[in-house]
């Protein structure tokens, strides 16, 4: 009876944090409708949103250009944050269960950086610009992930143990080093494009638009869903790989599925978001600390709490210093660098 009554309790516990994901969603999504550096009235805004709901009818007195400020501009810009946030958090809370490390990250493992390295490359080439969905940029921003992650997790594997923190961040680093260098030689070379990598490097939003939504909702719905059905298998793989196969899980699979959905979302977001770090370490890491190291719990609130955290970072990254706006990229990575730090802290002393 005790055992059903802590079961039942954790059912509970794990349904109101679902809920209070999903509430966030919507509180951090209203928030980024709602405010920002252009002068339109929150109750205006409200009418105008309740008035495209079925079988409500209200003069929100809001005119062309400010109705088209909130449908054409904050509204596809937040549901773009919500996206990449969303996938970000996912991607790095699979990243840790298949690398077993809490420090395991888009960013951190280079994955990022190798995206936005073949992302520049079709920018400065003329083939792609982003937008559209046959562009080239996001299968550029894939080769260039799943490469990363190749040179990443080699490295890792023949500097040490691959579950060793030291060895697969600094594989980590030395690879994320070597696409920027890279990537910063190829910007050179081609100062005409400069800016638009510039402000690709530093990560932002502010080029959303309901095409670029279209073209980014594919890619994150299909990772997101297959990142949801392996969770339960990562859970299994936690425990070791010798267990885990001698549980009829086939761990070489497993690893190849999980890097390439976790790389192809990583390198649609960034893509057109550019670089974004740290979302994958801030969102999994905090709700490890809540829930434990369950992956069926910590993957689908990622995906929530990740797009939450990406529209509220984007709204402050608008707000701080307007109607200057700062890269939502340097937001994350103030917030992102101490709690690294702890991360990393924490995990020696456990170790």
């Amino acid at each position: 009876m005790r055992k059903d009554n802590l079961k039942a309790t954790s059912s509970y516990v794990r349904t109101s944090w679902l809920a209070i994901g999903v509430l966030s969603v919507i509180i951090s999504g209203m928030a980024g409708v709602l405010f920002g550096p252009s002068n339109v009235g929150s109750m205006s805004i409200l009418k105008e949103l309740v008035d495209h709901l079925p079988f409500f009818e209200i003069d929100s007195g809001l005119s062309d250009r400010h109705q088209a400020i909130i449908w054409q501009i904050r509204l596809p810009r937040v549901v773009l944050g919500l996206l990449v946030g969303a996938m970000l958090a996912a991607a790095g809370g699979t990243y840790q269960g298949v690398f077993r490390n809490p420090l395991a990250d888009p960013y951190v493992l280079g994955v990022a950086a190798g995206a936005g390295f073949g992302a520049t490359l079709a920018i400065v080439s003329g083939v792609g610009d982003g937008s559209g969905f046959l562009d080239p940029v996001p299968l550029a921003a894939f080769i260039g992930a799943l490469l990363a992650v190749l040179l990443t997790y080699s490295i890792g594997a023949a500097g040490g143990r691959l579950g060793s923190v030291t060895s697969l961040v600094l594989a980590g680093v030395a690879v994320a080093s070597f696409f920027t260098a890279v990537q910063t030689f190829v910007q050179q070379k081609n100062a005409d494009t400069i800016r638009q990598v510039y402000f690709f490097i530093l990560g932002q939003l502010r080029v959303a638009g309901w095409d670029v939504v279209l073209l980014l909702l594919p890619y994150v719905t299909i990772c997101l869903l297959v990142i949801l059905l392996i969770r339960r298998r990562l859970d299994a793989l936690g425990v070791g790989e010798k267990e885990a196969t001698s549980l009829g899980l086939n761990v070489k699979r497993l690893r190849v599925i999980s890097v390439l959905v976790s790389s192809l979302g990583t390198a649609a977001v960034v893509s057109v978001s550019g670089l974004i770090g740290f979302v994958g370490i801030i969102v999994p890491h905090t709700i490890r600390l809540i829930f434990g190291f369950s992956y069926r719990v910590i993957l689908p609130l990622s995906i929530l709490f990740g797009g939450a955290f990406l529209v509220l970072t984007d709204l402050a990254s608008r707000m701080i210093l307007q109607p200057v706006e700062i890269p939502i990229g340097v937001v994350t990575a103030f917030l992102g660098a101490p709690f690294f730090v702890m991360v990393l802290r924490t995990t020696r002393g456990t170790r």
